[in-house]
């Protein structure tokens, strides 16, 4: 594992430029805000994140999974399996594990808080994938670092699913046209830019589904599915609510927006009206 930043900066700057430049050549929707004030203040927030991890914990979830491993912690290093399924079986667990922090950062308002930097994008795209407050990126690698400690996947599975969570992340927040058939088939396997997108939606409703990051399994099973926003992928409106205009949403403001800003009614606590069916699906 001595070259695994090195692996994960590679896939990283290969799906980051290539989701770019397929927003470019086929956009999903039209934006809001210039594409270059979000980006400074994304990317400002993404170089933050990034900084914040190399000099605090770069290496830290595989060094946990590699003691794992030399000390026997976990259930898959009790129970002998061939390599390759305990691969596998760790990096669903944490699929699951992350769609189940997702689905907590929704759910308690001060968790909610931190995560609202990420929804007060006024557009969506593969700079939103990357957009967490420093706090959050903080409190998910622990929790990551936790699961790992308990279920004890191997090194490999780890570094595969750090690999899966950050391209996917880029693919699904990417602003990008894929046919309705195509991105019916693709929805059955990986979480698809129209199938997360509804998860951007000012609409309560549609704000508290498809928590997914990497694999669309976890809504379909425990009940978050929404195939499709009311309003369709045209008319629907990203963002919060209480946050409409880019001057409010600056760097300096996001950082210490859980701090002073006004959460909403968006954390699971609230739950809203069920938004009126105006487009058809395929639209």
């Amino acid at each position: 594992m001595v070259h695994a930043e090195n692996i994960r900066l590679v896939f990283f700057l290969a799906i980051f430029f290539g989701v770019a430049v397929w927003e470019l050549a086929a956009p999903r929707r039209r934006l809001t805000v210039a594409k270059t004030e979000r980006w400074f203040n994304n990317l400002g927030i993404i170089a933050l994140d990034t900084l914040l991890v190399r000099l605090l914990a770069a290496t830290a979830t595989i060094g946990v999974a590699l003691a794992a491993e030399e000390q026997g912690w976990g259930v898959l290093n009790r129970i002998p399996l061939p390599y390759p399924l305990a691969v596998v079986l760790g990096v669903l667990w944490l699929d699951l594990v992350i769609y189940l922090q997702h689905l907590m950062f929704h759910a308690v308002p001060l968790l909610w808080r931190l995560h609202m930097v990420h929804h007060a994008d006024l557009d969506i795209d593969v700079t939103t994938g990357l957009r967490f407050h420093p706090v959050e990126i903080l409190l998910s690698l622990g929790l990551k670092m936790a699961a790992i400690a308990a279920f004890g996947p191997p090194a490999m599975a780890v570094l595969a699913f750090e690999v899966i969570l950050n391209g996917t992340a880029m693919f699904n927040h990417g602003n990008v046209r894929l046919p309705f058939r195509v991105d019916a088939l693709l929805r059955l396997l990986v979480v698809t830019p129209d199938m997360h997108r509804v998860h951007h939606s000012v609409n309560i409703r549609e704000t508290n589904s498809n928590f997914g990051f990497n694999f669309p399994w976890w809504d379909r099973f425990f009940g978050t599915y929404r195939p499709q926003p009311a309003a369709g992928h045209q008319g629907m409106t990203i963002g919060l609510t209480q946050y409409r205009e880019a001057r409010r949403v600056r760097l300096h403001q996001l950082l210490i927006l859980p701090l002073v800003g006004n959460p909403g009614a968006y954390s699971l606590d609230h739950i809203g009206r069920e938004p009126l069916s105006e487009v058809k699906s395929k639209e």
